[in-house]
């Protein structure tokens, strides 16, 4: 076995790539300069915004944010999609002097409100429930499709007011 500077006697490049290889694990395996990469910009991470309870991301308030507006009669007339009516909704009204409404997906508690109060000026609307459901999936023969979602509104009406959808006594 012959040292290195016997080695560097017999051949002076063999000698310079013998003290250029790698030593240890993989000392077999000829080294391969390859060219640095650039590094890479590193990316400005945003913070997530907030999110409501309805999945809409809520938006900053400012200080001095002007006073909402009233609500706009057309909408409201459009809030109110339908009275609900079955044996749950007669329960609610005898037992909680509640109505039941269809309503847009997008309408808020304080529309449903200002909507009743409007469509029947007399009322006076004490609380707004809201429940969103979900539209089952249905096979209409060999497709599969899926029944509208659906908000509803359990308004609650002040003590002795009722709605009347028959049209008896209007």
């Amino acid at each position: 076995m012959s040292t290195a500077p016997e080695a560097a006697k017999a051949d002076p490049k063999a000698a310079k790539k013998a003290a250029a290889a790698p030593k240890g694990a993989h000392a077999d395996k000829a080294a391969v300069d390859k060219p640095a990469k650039p590094a890479k910009a590193a990316k400005r991470v945003k913070a997530p915004a907030a999110k409501t309870r309805t999945g809409s991301v809520a938006k900053k308030k400012d200080a001095g944010a002007p006073v909402r507006k009233a609500h706009d009669p057309a909408r409201l007339a459009q809030i109110l999609v339908a009275p609900i009516v079955s044996e749950k909704a007669t329960m609610a009204a005898e037992k909680h002097n509640q109505v039941l409404f269809k309503v847009l997906r997008g309408a808020t508690k304080p529309e449903i409100k200002a909507a009743v109060e409007q469509m029947w000026p007399g009322k006076t609307v004490v609380s707004v429930q809201t429940v969103q459901h979900k539209g089952k999936q249905k096979r209409f023969g060999k497709s599969i499709g899926r029944r509208d979602h659906v908000k509803k509104a359990y308004v609650s009406l002040a003590e002795g007011q009722e709605l009347n959808f028959s049209g008896e006594g209007a």
